[in-house]
């Protein structure tokens, strides 16, 4: 608008100035050709190459679609197929449904199948249950469930059979293993046992230090140590501690149980194990013959036993009804009146003490571990008081023998000591005492000979065994104190006094070993009050009790030292004797040879060494003892003469035997024992004296005058005794 109205000649001016402007597009136009036209030209070219590629094309789109219209048939051809399929698959369907009704019943028999076949029979009987209950009333219809159905008690009796057949099984490893569960249990019973003495123990050591502190802190330190070790040794053990269920699988009786009960057979399972095992309660209780010969047939009697009731109490524990308290208490009772009989038995063939001991050990243990498990055992323990009788016994006689070797081995001479360590040695042995003699220098002699000490060391070692057997009873310090003196008086009254007697009358026993021995029975005797102080100190028992057995210690060495005194004695006149039978009196002879025959000197000189030997004897006992020989020698002499062989006697044999009677006076004379008040000892010789008196100085008016008066020179002087050797 601008241009028309405003100014003159515009449009030419905007027409020129137009052309202008286009010919500058032209230009810009031009300039953008050039730029583009060899790409246009690429264009083209591009464009006649897909006109040949579009008629490919073509052909290939022609001849798929020949492809697919041929292709189509079997489509249809196919389509036809899966209405078949359809149709196979709805009847699938219906196969499947019919199926899964049947599968369940299936598994579960599979099931069933299987756990018979790992001895799962419990789950066995209850998976049966279920099948008979649900899974197969659902399918009844079918052919295969009528025979599952028909199966199934068939399979329950099986059970049955298999598992009575584990049962037995089972009976037999029980039989089989009892003596090693028996072991094990005696063996837990008594490390408890050490374990609870060392615990007491310990206390009595803590109580004590409370009282006597300072004097006691030893003793509580060893006791410490002491129960600390029986800390270490139970832990030691601790891991290799064994049960029942560890020695044997129970499984089988439990399952059997089970079945038993599920099946409604419980009370037949109950009757049938009770029996089994009442038979085997019998087998076990029936001992070996050869059982009491060694500790190892003991040990297994009672391991067998323990293990067969470990496991009936076990059994009570942990089933219910299986077995009860009343049934294992009576098979308990049958079975301790049967042990009982047995071990008084088997008991009494022991001869050996250590072997009696042994199965003491073996009764405590055994007793203790069964009380430990609930069931009585005082009868036992009472059975024990009768072992011990027995095992006093073979002490006894074992005791008997080493006292007969200690008194064959003596040599009945005194004890030497050359010095003070020697001495010392003897008296730690036996307690002797004697100022006297301590006053004494080495080396010098003790009394008494090597047997007595050695024969107070038995004793002693006596009283330690039976103290042995007394230990773990249950027993108090007093019955202790008494059983322990009864059996020492056994020993000295029975035991020792028989051996005594025995050696006293044994023939290679001289004089001298007869003096001895009354020698030995002398410090015997007083040492007899060291015993009964030794058995206080050993029960801790004062003697100042009323009930407090007194030892018969005295009464059995006076009987002993009156034995040997009649021995010696005995021998004493048969010495004489032996003497007296050697005799060769001429008794034709004329005269006599003017001096004592030697026979006659031979014997005073015997007599006469024989009784300074008696000087360590009693007075009384050295004073009876020559008494007696020279009263024998008289009477021997006057038998002599008045023998009834004896036709003939001449004055010089009356001479000869008057030198020998004088012999005999001066002997008595000459106290060979000292004690006798005056001519005591010569009257022993008196009838012989007044009777040669009679025939030396031929006094028979005197003799017939003075006869039967009190006065008479020959009042000892028998009328038949003097004219029988008149006649001679």
């Amino acid at each position: 608008r601008s241009v028309y109205d405003d100014q003159p000649n515009a449009h030419q001016k905007f027409m020129e100035k137009l052309d202008a402007c286009i010919r500058n597009h032209d230009r810009e136009i031009e300039k953008m050709c050039n730029f583009h036209h060899q790409g246009f030209v690429d264009a083209i070219t591009e464009l006649l190459k897909v006109r040949a590629d579009a008629e490919k094309l073509k052909v290939q789109v022609t001849d798929t679609n020949r492809r697919l219209q041929d292709a189509g048939k079997e489509v249809i051809a196919q389509t036809e197929e899966i209405i078949r399929c359809r149709v196979q698959q709805r009847n699938i369907t219906t196969v499947v449904e019919k199926l899964q009704l049947c599968l369940p019943v299936l598994e579960m028999y599979s099931k069933l199948k299987e756990q018979m076949s790992v001895k799962r029979y419990y789950s066995a009987l209850k998976t049966m249950e279920q099948l008979e209950n649900l899974y197969l009333p659902r399918v009844s219809q079918y052919r295969f469930c009528q025979i599952m159905i028909e199966n199934l008690p068939k399979l329950r009796e099986e059970i049955k059979e298999i598992s009575m057949s584990d049962l037995k099984d089972f009976l037999e490893s029980i039989r089989k293993h009892s003596d090693r569960i028996g072991e094990t249990a005696m063996k837990q019973a008594q490390q408890q046992k050490t374990f609870s003495t060392a615990l007491q123990k310990q206390n009595n050591v803590n109580y004590s230090r409370n009282m006597h502190l300072g004097r006691n802190r030893i003793l509580e330190s060893k006791n410490e140590i002491t129960l600390k070790r029986t800390f270490e040794d139970e832990d030691e053990h601790e891991e290799e501690v064994l049960t029942a269920q560890d020695l044997v699988d129970f499984s089988p009786v439990y399952r059997c149980l089970h079945i038993y009960s599920v099946l409604g057979d419980g009370e037949i399972f109950e009757n049938y194990y009770r029996k089994q095992r009442r038979k085997q309660a019998r087998l076990v209780l029936q001992p070996q013959s050869s059982m009491h010969e060694t500790v190892e047939g003991y040990r297994r009697y009672f391991s067998q036993i323990v293990g067969f009731f470990v496991v009936e109490d076990h059994i009570l524990h942990v089933t219910q009804g299986l077995v009860t308290r009343t049934y294992t208490d009576e098979l308990w009772n049958m079975a301790l009146s049967k042990i009982i009989a047995v071990l008084r038995t088997h008991s009494s063939y022991c001869s050996d003490p250590d072997l009696v001991l042994e199965l003491k050990n073996l009764i405590v243990v055994f007793a203790d571990t069964l009380q430990g498990y609930g069931f009585p055992v005082n009868r036992l323990f009472d059975l024990l008081f009768e072992i011990r009788d027995q095992y006093n016994e073979t002490l006894l006689k074992k005791w008997s023998g080493l006292f007969r070797d200690i008194f064959e081995a003596d040599n009945y001479s005194p004890i030497p000591v050359a010095n003070e360590e020697e001495y010392r040695i003897v008296i730690s042995k036996f307690p002797f005492q004697d100022p006297e003699l301590d006053k004494q220098s080495f080396p010098k002699k003790l009394p008494m000979s090597q047997s007595v000490p050695q024969i107070y060391m038995q004793v002693k070692e006596f009283i330690y065994a039976s103290l042995k057997f007394s230990e773990s009873l249950h027993r108090s310090s007093t019955e202790i104190d008494d059983m322990l003196r009864k059996s020492t008086n056994l020993l000295l009254t029975r035991t020792l006094s028989s051996c005594l007697q025995n050696l006293i009358k044994k023939p290679h026993i001289g004089l001298t070993e007869l003096v001895q021995i009354i020698i030995n029975t002398t410090h015997l005797e007083q040492a007899c009050k060291y015993l009964e102080d030794f058995i206080s100190n050993i029960t801790n028992i004062s003697q100042l009790t009323v009930h407090t057995a007194r030892l018969y210690g005295l009464s059995t060495f006076k009987d002993a030292r009156h034995a040997a005194e009649g021995e010696i004695y005995t021998k004493l006149n048969q010495k004489i004797d032996e003497f007296i039978q050697i005799a060769d009196y001429d008794w034709t002879m004329s005269e006599s040879d003017g001096r004592a025959s030697g026979y006659l000197m031979d014997l005073i000189n015997f007599l006469r060494s024989t009784f300074q030997v008696f000087t360590h004897l009693p007075g009384k006992v050295a004073q009876t003892a020559c008494m007696s020989a020279c009263q024998h020698l008289s009477m021997s002499l006057m038998q002599m003469l008045l023998d009834s062989e004896l036709k003939q006697i001449s004055m010089g044999a009356i001479q000869q035997f008057n030198l020998d009677v004088i012999q005999c006076e001066l002997f008595a004379s000459s106290e060979p024992v000292p004690g006798f008040q005056g001519d005591t000892l010569q009257l022993a010789f008196i009838d012989l004296r007044q009777l040669l008196d009679l025939f030396m100085v031929w006094d028979w008016s005197t003799y017939l005058a003075d006869y039967g008066q009190a006065t008479s020179k020959y009042l000892r002087v028998n009328p038949s005794t003097a004219l029988t050797l008149l006649e001679k």
